[in-house]
């Protein structure tokens, strides 16, 4: 009879320094500008890099409509893009919920990180970060993902044995 492992994962703020080790936070707070338009419009320049990790790829730009999730949730399983990282920007200014873990051959549940943004914040997964689908905080959200296209397969799944249980709890 195998052991069922149990883990809780509460929502911490999100900063550029915590999400290091996941990918780059995409905001305009305490970042450097510079102005363009005949000084009408700030350009907060380079806040991320698409990563393209082959020949022949191409950075695309997508909406995804997500829905939001019953709280508590059972993180059953999370997923990696290896050729290429993956921002997600929300479009109505809400929080959202990401939960990560390091890169590796599989995700180390002991090791699952959670952040929430807060609502002007987005984010850009390096490759083969291991991340959870994107989870709304509102019933309904939109986001702007930037993301690779190209050949071979960009999207790895993992999930977790049935004895392995980890919650998401939030009040979002």
């Amino acid at each position: 009879m195998s052991k069922q492992t149990r883990q809780i994962l509460t929502p911490e703020p999100l900063t550029a320094a915590a999400f290091a080790p996941y990918g780059t936070v995409i905001e305009t707070r305490d970042r450097d500008f510079f102005m363009i338009n005949n000084g009408s419009t700030q350009r907060f320049h380079r806040l991320a890099e698409v990563m393209l990790g082959k020949p022949g790829d191409r950075g695309i730009i997508s909406i995804f409509r997500a829905q939001g999730l019953e709280m508590p949730l059972q993180i059953k399983l999370l997923e990696r893009h290896p050729f290429g990282s993956q921002a997600f920007m929300p479009l109505k200014q809400n929080p959202f919920l990401i939960i990560v873990a390091e890169p590796g051959d599989t995700p180390e549940p002991d090791k699952i990180r959670a952040f929430i943004t807060d609502g002007s914040q987005g984010i850009n997964y390096h490759p083969g970060v291991w991340h959870h689908p994107v989870l709304s905080c509102v019933p309904e959200d939109d986001f702007l993902v930037v993301d690779r296209e190209g050949e071979g397969n960009n999207c790895d799944e993992y999930y977790f044995a049935e004895d392995t249980r980890i919650e998401l709890e939030s009040d979002h």
